[in-house]
Formats: structure tokens, C-alpha cells, sequence
């Protein structure tokens, strides 16, 4: 028989302190450029299980992104508003989650084949984004790459 455990996520099981992430984004779907321009204020993550970043974002942490365009750069950063952390979802459920949020999300029709119908999904939206002076970040620690990662502070993987 297995065990399900239910965990209550809060900051205080990590520590208790703000965070900071670094998140990538879709270079082809024009992410950052729409996060910047304040189109874009939702972003999402999904899974067929609780996978990163499930459960260990939240409200005030601050995101550093980058795009998944291989120059390895942040480019902008911005305050998590609010995150919902969806429960076991079906197909459909999943579906309209996404579908409900697109204004919010803007995603493209790749993005939204990509989400739509994941067991759990995690919507972060964001405060405005502002553009930061472009940095380098060292992920020699990170062996699995991903493309979420909670870094705790971002001073820690800058690349000199």
C-alpha cells in the first residue's frame, strides 16, 4: 500500500527567508519581451508530479530571468505577486485552468500544448518586471539542469 504524505508548503519550511529564482523563458515565444512590457503577468510550470518549483515559491521572492536562448544571461527580475499551486488535476481540469488564465499567461499555442493537461500545474504571477544590468550565472552546482532554479540568493552564482 503506498502512503500519500500531504505537505502544507510555506516559506517556513525553507528557511523562512525570501528567496530568489532563476527562471527561464521561452526566447520563441517572446516571453521576456511580453514580461517586460507588462503584457505578460503570469508565469506557469507544470508536471505529471509536484516537480520544482511545486510548492517552494512564493509571495515576494524575486525571479531572475534569463531566456532559453543559450546566451546565459539575466536580463530582468521581478517580485512574485502570488502563486497557486494546483492540487492532482484530470485533463479537462488542467485544460480550463490554463485556458482561464491565458489572458494573464499569453501563451502561444506551443506553450499551451505544452502546459494544458498536466496533473499539476503552478501559476506564479508577477509584479512588473524591470530590466536589470545583464549578468552570467555559474550552474556548475546546478548538475540537473532545469529550467527553474531557486538559487536562495542571487549574489551566490553569479559568474566572475
Amino acid at each position: 500500500m503506498d502512503v500519500i504524505i500531504d505537505i502544507e508548503y510555506s516559506r517556513e519550511n525553507f528557511g523562512g527567508e525570501i528567496m530568489d529564482h532563476v527562471v527561464y523563458l521561452d526566447h520563441k515565444a517572446k516571453e521576456l519581451e511580453n514580461i517586460i512590457s507588462g503584457k505578460k503577468k503570469m508565469i506557469i510550470r507544470g508536471a505529471a508530479g509536484r516537480k520544482m518549483p511545486y510548492g517552494r515559491v512564493f509571495e515576494g521572492d524575486i525571479l531572475y530571468l534569463i531566456e532559453n536562448n543559450g546566451d546565459g544571461l539575466i536580463r530582468a527580475k521581478a517580485e512574485v505577486a502570488s502563486v497557486f499551486n494546483s492540487e492532482k488535476m484530470e485533463e479537462p481540469e488542467s485544460v480550463a485552468l490554463v485556458e482561464e488564465n491565458q489572458p494573464k499567461l499569453m501563451l502561444s499555442n506551443a506553450q499551451t500544448k505544452r502546459w494544458a493537461g498536466k496533473r499539476y500545474l503552478v501559476l506564479i504571477e508577477i509584479k512588473e518586471a524591470e530590466e536589470t544590468t545583464q549578468f552570467a550565472i555559474d550552474k556548475s552546482d546546478f548538475g540537473n539542469m532545469d529550467d527553474w532554479l531557486m538559487v536562495k540568493k542571487i549574489e551566490t552564482v553569479i559568474k566572475k
